[in-house]
């Protein structure tokens, strides 16, 4: 009886050991709406259509690269469920979008929504229903505001640094300038231009001599262009969106404005603005960038861009690869990838925040030497560095060094 009774104890034992272990493996699978052990369901916002539809491109390429993903396994065994939607840069089609992913499709974030005024609008729903809005599709310095706004981060420079690099260019190289300023009337606009005032410091106001904006509804900003032009401004300081700094590069030329043009990195793509209008047109312009340039043939041997081009024909051959937004999203994609690698099995969408705000000198090899992404929890901007360029040629020459912009 004595080794019946140990051998009870021993089976007993060796149960018990078992509930234990299976209870420790399910607790470690911790999920949320729209995470389980086959799928993670991602949602997106993008303007398909509209007068922003150029940075469909966003959209189109994050679904390329999360189908080659999931081609090669997805992430930590889960498929990317990659649900995308137009708002067609309508902030209350973006709140109708928005509220249709989470409360129907129940994804378990919003990534890379873009632009500033749609994110604006589902800014404070999204930090209500705790969902990330992860990896904004937008420079404004609002969403590195952990404090305030726990759920939201952006990915790229801020609008304000960016702007602040472009004021210290000014000051060193052209000190007596009269700068004309067209911003967008938005949040995204408004933040570019205090970024230059502040860079500019107690020299603005005597620097700028005009500051004009255009709302994104106009069919055209030509009598804008001709305002800035009368005031004999020799600096034209162009903070739009790719179709309006298209409209003002041709503009330009036309009425024979002979100006520094200084353009946002936001609307600086080879592909979708500066090859339309004409590379004749364009030489001399000035813009700043974090990622690397596929026109640019130093990068012709470079691992990072020839996985790109490698992605881009066989995952995306209908993408245009001189698009500067397909090679920002390819990198925010590959960001999200870390980011959910990561998570592991705890596919909360706290441990996703606590996971992006863990980004330690990651690098997606499409990001220019030198600039890294890094996180904390007081910091929600992965990206600080910009280096400036100018248009010369057929493509954007690098000069100078990176800068932060402070």
């Amino acid at each position: 009886m004595p080794f019946l009774d140990l051998r009870w104890s021993v089976i007993l034992a060796a149960l018990a050991l078992g509930f234990a272990s299976s209870g420790v493996a399910c607790a470690e699978k911790q999920y949320d709406p729209g995470a389980s052990d086959t799928e993670i369901k991602i949602g997106n916002i993008v303007p398909y259509s509209g007068p922003a539809s150029a940075y469909g491109s966003y959209g189109r390429t994050e679904a390329a690269y999360f189908k080659k993903i999931n081609a090669q396994g997805g992430i930590n065994g889960r498929k990317i469920n990659f649900i995308s939607y137009d708002d067609a840069y309508s902030p209350p089609k973006t709140v109708e979008q928005a509220r249709r992913l989470i409360e129907s499709d129940e994804v378990l974030l919003i990534f890379n929504s873009l632009g500033t005024p749609p994110n604006s609008a589902i800014h404070k729903y999204l930090n209500t229903k705790k969902v990330p809005q992860l990896f904004v599709g937008s420079g404004a310095t609002k969403w590195n505001d952990p404090q305030h706004f726990p759920w939201t981060m952006g990915w790229q420079p801020n609008y304000q640094s960016e702007a602040r690099i472009y004021a210290k260019y000014l000051l060193r190289e052209k000190a007596d300038a009269k700068i004309a300023v067209l911003y967008q009337n938005d949040d995204y606009g408004k933040d570019y231009l205090k970024g230059l005032k502040d860079g500019l410091g107690a020299k603005a106001a005597s620097m700028i001599v005009i500051e004009e904006s255009y709302d994104n509804t106009e069919p055209s900003i030509d009598n804008h262009i001709v305002k800035l032009k009368a005031t004999g401004a020799d600096v034209f300081v162009d903070i739009a969106t790719p179709k309006f700094v298209a409209q003002a590069i041709r503009k330009v030329r036309e009425i024979e404005w002979k100006p520094l043009h200084i353009i946002n990195n936001v609307a600086a793509s080879v592909g979708a603005v500066i090859k339309p209008v004409g590379f004749e047109n364009s030489q001399g312009i000035i813009s700043a960038a974090y990622v690397k340039d596929v026109s640019d043939p130093q990068w012709k041997d470079d691992p990072g861009m020839n996985q790109f081009l490698e992605f881009m024909a066989n995952e995306f051959p209908d993408g245009d690869k001189l698009d500067s937004s397909t090679i920002v999203a390819y990198g925010t994609a590959q960001t999200l990838v870390q980011v959910l690698k990561q998570c592991g099995d705890n596919l909360t969408r706290a441990n996703i925040m606590k996971q992006a705000a863990s980004l330690k000198n990651f690098r997606t090899e499409v990001l220019l030497p030198g600039i890294s992404i890094n996180t904390s929890p007081t910091d929600f901007a992965p990206i600080g560095q910009l280096q400036l360029m100018r248009f010369k040629g057929e493509r954007w020459e690098l000069f100078g060094d990176v800068d932060t912009g402070g």
